[in-house]
């Protein structure tokens, strides 16, 4: 068992950055980024006896992140999605707190308005993973991934040009 734990915690420790970059996307308030975060962690520590493929951990880790993070949207009805994009940046507590620049604080609006497939997908695709990998993780078919990446990028160009031109 101690052994279990030690390797928990160095896995852990290695790819810790995935779930910040999976609850970037998913959450603005940071009191729901660091409620998530904690979820992820005992999601991961419940399957990680389980885990078959230890060459695929960072797959297997974005794949808990993700459905934890979509899981916890749906429970919760007080998490509000809009339509439209918001109106001013200071809504994003998570802005200030990294001091993003200003090209990567458009981009995350723009993903935040992503659906809740398309916005992991574009994480990995972001992160350079292929085609297979993201497949894999998000559990469609590598096609679907490539349909599904253009419309987002399309989604995306749009909301950019929407926020470049103050609209």
């Amino acid at each position: 068992m101690q052994s279990l734990n030690k390797e928990f915690l160095e896995i852990l420790s290695n790819y810790q950055g995935i779930l910040h970059k999976v609850n970037l996307i998913y959450f603005r308030n940071k009191s729901d980024r660091e409620d998530n975060f904690q979820e992820i962690i005992y999601q991961l520590w419940k399957s990680f006896p389980s885990l078959q493929n230890k060459d695929s951990i960072g797959s297997w880790i974005y794949a808990v992140s993700i459905n934890t993070s979509i899981s916890k949207i749906k429970k919760e009805t007080r998490i509000e999605y809009r339509e439209k994009l918001p109106e001013s940046i200071d809504k994003l507590d998570i802005i200030e707190e990294l001091s993003l620049n200003e090209t990567i604080q458009m981009l995350l609006k723009a993903i935040y308005n992503l659906n809740e497939i398309d916005k992991p997908i574009m994480l990995l695709y972001l992160e350079e993973k292929s085609y297979d990998e993201i497949a894999e993780i998000i559990g469609i078919s590598k096609s679907n991934v490539g349909v599904r990446i253009n419309r987002a990028k399309e989604i995306l160009k749009q909301n950019l040009n929407h926020l470049n031109h103050g609209n």
